[in-house]
């Protein structure tokens, strides 16, 4: 079964990745991918993809603007440059790109295919499917320009690819799977991400086969008569629970939304600030930042790099419903535009550090600082349960933009 577990909205924004910024999300993102191999296996790499709240939560704890286009395009890419280096250890390999790199991906996948053993004419149709029902069967009005096709080993696979839509300024994530897969632990997490455009022509409906079926004859009908059949069929509303037919079932689904507000800084109601209070009581508790840095055993480990790791151990080992704010995850490093303050370059550079060391550290055996990273998440959802701790927004980034010098803080305007 070919599945789109959902899409986002986000507003359209230029400019590029300072390469300052490029290297660190190769390197966490790297990490952060590593460490749920390590936990969980390829099928649940592949989930958390396909899911367009986790997604955009990971590219806000890596620095990106937290609810811009190009957290797709920039993330896809880190991904890419970091996983590929290691497709043999990982058995993940990221195809495609932006552009004339999304036309690459059939050459790539049939390469795979030849080195792996898979279908690769099955692995190309599916490529060319998923763009096509994006691009053509449901027309939303975004034109595609980046397709990545992350494939497994095993064969499992996930797609992300984005359409822009220049009139209304807003880019559209597309997330497919190649099939239902249910993780992060025991919790649904397929749906639709975005703000309702209204009225779209959607083919890929069951209710839309008779409409299908009349497009076909009206190939052979002059072109007066089909532009009024057209006018008829782009009248009707088919946005519900969307099947479509092509050899293998594709199922499309909209049960977790989000919709990506058109202001760029972070603000208060953009937040849920008792998640984010138990992250900063976690990182900045005496009893607790002892503890975890007795644990971590890392000499001069401050509560600033405690706060990070929570919000990076969050999305590792956290479930689909706390992703819900992606808006938070941006309190891990900042962001790159500034907002909600400066990358905290030199706090980016000690999670990597850490996050890395761990990671080596467990392949030997010694689990004792993975352990510590995950309780991490664990404190904080205790408190979060147990104190619900609500943040001072505006106190903490004011705390942030205080101490932005000395924590090595850079934007893209730097």
């Amino acid at each position: 079964m070919i599945k789109r577990s959902g899409y986002a909205d986000l507003p359209l924004h230029t400019g590029i990745v300072p390469k300052w910024l490029a290297d660190r999300m190769k390197l966490l993102g790297t990490e952060i991918i590593e460490s749920i191999l390590l936990n969980y296996g390829k099928k649940e790499v592949l989930t958390r993809l396909s899911d367009p709240l986790w997604f955009q939560s990971l590219g806000a704890v890596l620095g990106m603007d937290w609810h811009s286009s190009g957290i797709t395009t920039s993330v896809m890419y880190a991904l890419k440059r970091g996983i590929n280096e290691r497709a043999r250890d990982f058995g993940l390999c990221v195809c495609g790109g932006r552009g004339k790199y999304s036309r690459k991906t059939p050459d790539e996948l049939l390469f795979l295919a030849d080195a792996t053993g898979l279908d690769g004419n099955s692995l190309v149709n599916a490529s060319r499917l998923t763009a096509k029902v994006d691009g053509s069967a449901v027309q939303d009005g975004f034109q595609l320009y980046m397709h990545n096709f992350v494939l497994s080993d095993e064969g499992d696979w996930v797609v992300v690819q984005q359409g822009m839509n220049t009139k209304l300024r807003t880019a559209r994530r597309y997330h497919w799977s190649s099939e239902n897969l249910r993780s992060f632990i025991e919790e649904p997490h397929s749906g639709v991400t975005g703000e309702n455009q209204g009225k779209i022509l959607n083919l890929t409906a069951a209710e839309a086969s008779a409409t299908r079926s009349s497009i076909l004859s009206l190939t052979q009908e002059n072109p007066g008569k089909m532009l009024k059949e057209i006018a008829k069929i782009t009248g009707q509303d088919y946005v519900c629970q969307l099947e479509f037919w092509q050899g293998s079932q594709i199922l499309i689904r909209n049960d977790r939304n989000l919709k990506m507000p058109g202001h760029h800084e972070v603000r208060a109601e953009d937040v849920d600030l008792k998640r984010l209070g138990s992250v900063l009581a976690t990182a900045y508790d005496n009893n607790s930042n002892q503890n975890f840095e007795s644990l971590l055993l890392t000499p001069g480990l401050g509560p600033r790099t405690l706060q990070s790791l929570t919000l990076v151990s969050e999305v590792i080992y956290g479930t689909p419903s706390r992703f819900t704010d992606p808006a938070r995850f941006s309190f891990a490093h900042g962001g790159k535009d500034g907002h909600p303050f400066p990358v905290a370059t030199k706090i980016y550079d000690e999670s990597i550090r850490i996050l890395g060391d761990a990671i080596e550290k467990s392949k030997l055996g010694y689990k004792d600082k993975s352990e510590c990273i995950r309780r991490l998440n664990t404190t904080a959802r205790q408190i979060e349960e147990n104190c619900s701790p609500l943040a001072d927004f505006e106190a903490t980034i004011a705390h942030e933009k205080e101490h932005s010098k000395e924590w090595g803080g850079r934007t893209c305007m730097d």
